[in-house]
This record gives C-alpha cells, sequence and structure tokens, in this order.
C-alpha cells in the first residue's frame, strides 16, 4: 500500500483535508485542530474559518445549518495544533448562536461568532451569475504556476505546486511574476477533487476553508502587486460569510470577487459562490490590511 504522505490520489487528498477539519473532542465544548503548512509564513486562514466553524458545529443540532459567520483574525497563527473553545450564546426556537475563541500557546489568535437557523420557506430573489468560461476550458492555478516555475519564489516552490484538495480555476488568471495593473476584479471556479460525504455541514466547513482563497488578491489587482513580488504586506483582518442556500462542494462552484475600495492601508473585498446552473449559495466580505514595504524595509506592525 502506497504511504499516505506520498499518496496524491484525489481520494486522499479530499481525505486528509476532511481530516483537518475532524477536531479532537477535549470535553466541556473545547476542541483540538491540527494545522497544516501550505507554504506560506502563517496558517491559512481558512483553515481556522473552516475548523472554528467545526467546532461550532459540534454542539448545535444538525437540523439547525450554520447561515452566517463572522470572524476576526487577531494574530497570525503558528504551524502547531490549535484549541477552539466554544460559548453556548443562545438556543431560541429558530435561531441558535455560538462564540468560538481560537488560542495558541495561551494567546487568543482569532474569534468567530456563527448564527444558525431552522430550515425555514420564504421569499426569493438573487444577483445573476457573471457570464464567464465553463471549468472544463480552464487550466488549474497550479498548471499556471508550473508555465513559469523558474519565477515561482523558493519558499513556494514545492508546496505551492503540490496537488490539494480542493481545485481552484481562474477565469482571467495573472502572472505573479509580472502583475499588470487592471480592475479589481476576479473569479475563480473551485470544488473537492473527489466526492465528499453526503452531509451538508461538511460542505459548509469546507466552503469557509474555501472562501479565504484569493479573495484579498483582488484589491492588488489595481496596484500591479502580488505576494510574490516581496513588496506588500498583506493580512486578513476580518471575515463574514452568509450561506443562502445547500450546495455540493464536490461539483464546481464558481468564486466571483471584487474589491471595492482601498484606503488607510485596509482593503474591502467581497464574493459570491454561485453553483454551475446560477443559483447563489453564499456571500463573503472580508476586509485586510495592506502595506507596502518601503525600500529600507521598514514597517510597522499590526
Amino acid at each position: 500500500m502506497m504511504n499516505a504522505e506520498f499518496d496524491t490520489s484525489p481520494e486522499r487528498l479530499v481525505a486528509s483535508l476532511l481530516d483537518l477539519l475532524n477536531l479532537k473532542d477535549l470535553g466541556n465544548d473545547r476542541f483540538l485542530g491540527q494545522s497544516e503548512d501550505l507554504g506560506n509564513t502563517a496558517v491559512f486562514g481558512g483553515q481556522v474559518l473552516g475548523q472554528a466553524l467545526a467546532a461550532a458545529n459540534r454542539t448545535v443540532d444538525a437540523d439547525r445549518p450554520v447561515h452566517s459567520m463572522h470572524a476576526y483574525f487577531l494574530l497570525p497563527g503558528e504551524f502547531e495544533p490549535i484549541e477552539y473553545a466554544v460559548e453556548r450564546e443562545r438556543d431560541g426556537r429558530s435561531f441558535t448562536t455560538r462564540h468560538v475563541v481560537a488560542r495558541q500557546q495561551g494567546r487568543t489568535i482569532f474569534e468567530l461568532s456563527a448564527s444558525f437557523q431552522t430550515r425555514d420557506e420564504g421569499v426569493e430573489h438573487q444577483a445573476p451569475m457573471p457570464s464567464v468560461p465553463l471549468p472544463e476550458a480552464l487550466r488549474s492555478e497550479i498548471e499556471y504556476r508550473k508555465l513559469i516555475i523558474d519565477r515561482v519564489p523558493a519558499r513556494w516552490r514545492v508546496k505551492g505546486l503540490q496537488p490539494r484538495g480542493l481545485e481552484f480555476r481562474p477565469v482571467d488568471p495573472i502572472n505573479p511574476a509580472e502583475p499588470m495593473p487592471r480592475a479589481p476584479f476576479a473569479q475563480t471556479w473551485v470544488r473537492a477533487v473527489a466526492p465528499l460525504p453526503d452531509d451538508p455541514v461538511i460542505h459548509r466547513e469546507l466552503l469557509a476553508y474555501a472562501s479565504d482563497h484569493s479573495l484579498l488578491s483582488t484589491g492588488l489587482l489595481p496596484h500591479g502587486v502580488s505576494f510574490w513580488s516581496g513588496k506588500v504586506r498583506l493580512a486578513s483582518l476580518d471575515h463574514a460569510m452568509w450561506f443562502h442556500r445547500d450546495f455540493r462542494l464536490d461539483d464546481w462552484l464558481l468564486y466571483s470577487m471584487d474589491s471595492p475600495n482601498a484606503s488607510g492601508a485596509r482593503l474591502l473585498c467581497r464574493g459570491s459562490f454561485y453553483t454551475r446552473d446560477g443559483r447563489l449559495v453564499a456571500s463573503v466580505a472580508q476586509e485586510g490590511m495592506l502595506r507596502l514595504r518601503t525600500p529600507e524595509g521598514a514597517q510597522k506592525s499590526a
């Protein structure tokens, strides 16, 4: 049997991603999650979002899916286990509220408030899905990086080219080695590379994980800079997400993103997730810190 550490089959990649959300129960509504190293200088924010939501889900009945979550990133996460403590704020007839605090080494690095609701009927409307090429006509993000592998920074040349449990296919990719200024709009298709369990709770946790991918990068587009340049310091400050309809993340979803504002060393970015047939299933908003590095490398702390 192939060693799991070197098994890059789609099934194994998805299993590893699900393992990341399978928290250890420490008792008293406390849970422990492992951390993955994606080649960044800190833990990927989507990991903490997904794990915090998973912790909250452990304390809520399955017939009340999450409909909104609001989070603050307080400190960068280290590549080590994270403890999540859940407070049961409210259990009403229709709505349930949970508050989650994530800690490492005794420090609070992240906080999340999430609201859950019984399934109810009501009026419906939604914004239309943008018209974009289908994912079958596009290359994956990793395939684009391999085309310019000699320009990929050394710290991302291994982990940044490894296959993952989620595949992203950008609609109009940029060259991060030579970014050119353009309007702050971007779309990418995303899906799990192998079938997922039927549990809709898992699909929402994984979408929370995926929602932090590329979102703040949209705000860099008008300025012709990228992570690879070494000229910017970019960090997530907060993250809000609303779930509108059920979906499956093992089928393609379109993530349509824009950045309506940058000021005060901060970026505001928004996103919408659509199914292939045009249903709006989730909305996202995130503010991030953006600072341009000075020639001397001087930098203020967040």
